[in-house]
């Protein structure tokens, strides 16, 4: 026997191993970056949701603020209105049931 396919075998093996470890390096770049991208991606969502929070709060009190301010300058007007809200939403609820 001689040691020429064995050692031909040998670097066959050799060669397709190194390219599998490439293949695998390349792959792991490739998801690295889109884990990357994906990862901004959710830092980015995440602060338009906690911007888009401030402004609720920060309007639903303006709103408050406008609303006390009515009442406190208007308490007759705003006792008619909301005796007149009350009434319609108890209608509206009686028609429902």
């Amino acid at each position: 026997m001689s040691d020429k396919p064995a050692s031909g075998d040998h670097a066959t093996t050799d060669r397709l191993s190194e390219r599998a470890h490439e293949s695998v390096d390349r792959f792991a770049k490739t998801a690295g970056k889109g884990e990357e991208r994906i990862r901004q991606e959710a830092a980015d969502a995440e602060a338009r949701v906690r911007d888009a929070g401030h402004k609720v709060k920060e309007r639903s009190g303006e709103a408050l603020h406008s609303i006390n301010e009515f009442v406190h300058n208007k308490p007759l007007i705003s006792l008619g209105l909301a005796f007149a809200a009350g009434t319609l939403l108890s209608a509206y609820l009686r028609r429902r049931s």
